[in-house]
């Protein structure tokens, strides 16, 4: 998919300086860049995630997404998170989710 503007400005490790300039075309594009197809189940973390920036003003943590997938997934959420982003929470969910990187994180 090819984005029609320029992208907003990220840091050196490729997360949004703003998270306010995210948008799902964005998303897809952060998506396609980590070679992952969202799927029903990625939007609805993406969008735990963002009613919890909007709220908080901080990333959620993996346990709060994951307790946001149980209520659907029930005892697999936490094991599904990790499908859904296989190369880690922070470095996938967070980047594609328009978060700026956590910084007292991990990466994994």
């Amino acid at each position: 998919m090819e984005m029609s503007t320029p992208l907003p400005t990220v840091d050196a490790e490729g997360y949004l300086v703003e998270p306010q300039d995210w948008s799902e075309v964005l998303a897809e594009e952060f998506a396609r860049q980590e070679n992952i197809q969202l799927t029903a189940d990625h939007w609805d973390a993406i969008h735990f995630m963002r009613k919890f920036y909007d709220e908080h003003q901080v990333a959620p943590d993996a346990r709060f997404v994951i307790k946001h997938l149980m209520d659907r997934l029930g005892t697999t959420a936490r094991n599904r998170l990790f499908e859904l982003f296989p190369y880690g929470y922070v470095k996938q969910a967070c980047r594609i989710a328009g978060m700026k990187r956590p910084r007292a994180w991990s990466t994994g």
